[in-house]
């Protein structure tokens, strides 16, 4: 049965994944932005530097070429909707989070379940696949290292489960 710690150490560790999932989609997006600003002015540039439309043709083919193929990797990435997404999460956790600090330690069965369930809703919203796999493991790492719980899907299903023989266990247990 988890408990209010439990829950609370959850849903602290989803926040701040979903902030660097966040932060990594807006710095995607301003990638793309940048390239756009710049072949928007090369065409202005372009066309003004003569009022014979056949010397620019060439030119504004290539420009309009690669501002197409940028808006297509753009659209085809989804930064925008990946930024957004991990917006809300990462809000969504902390308000969750937030909430479940201001409940005493002997919190109702009834309220521990609302909690969870809110939990279980943002946690199948969140697009696992689209976070890079250096944050989950950086998160894995300090929760895990700092004796706090993560969520299962930080928890062995991303590579971070250390292998041990029989040996190291039984040394570590002091049994040998």
């Amino acid at each position: 049965m988890i408990n209010k710690h439990n829950l609370l150490d959850k849903c602290e560790s989803m926040t701040l994944l979903c902030t660097k999932a966040s932060t990594h989609w807006s710095f995607v997006k301003f990638c793309f932005n940048i390239p756009l600003v710049l072949t928007s002015s090369a065409m202005v540039i372009i066309n003004s530097i003569t009022t014979d439309a056949n010397e620019v043709k060439i030119p504004n083919i290539v420009v309009n070429s690669i501002s197409v193929l940028i808006m297509s990797l753009s659209s085809s990435i989804k930064a925008s909707e990946k930024l957004d997404l991990f917006h809300r999460l990462s809000i969504g956790f902390m308000q969750l989070s937030c909430d479940i600090e201001q409940e005493d330690d002997d919190i109702p069965v009834e309220e521990l379940k609302l909690f969870m369930h809110k939990y279980e809703t943002l946690i199948q919203s969140c697009m696992f696949e689209e976070i890079p796999q250096k944050f989950k493991k950086q998160v894995s790492k300090l929760y895990m290292e700092s004796g706090r719980n993560v969520p299962i899907q930080l928890n062995g299903t991303i590579g971070n489960v250390v292998k041990r023989n029989s040996r190291d266990i039984l040394t570590n247990n002091n049994i040998v």
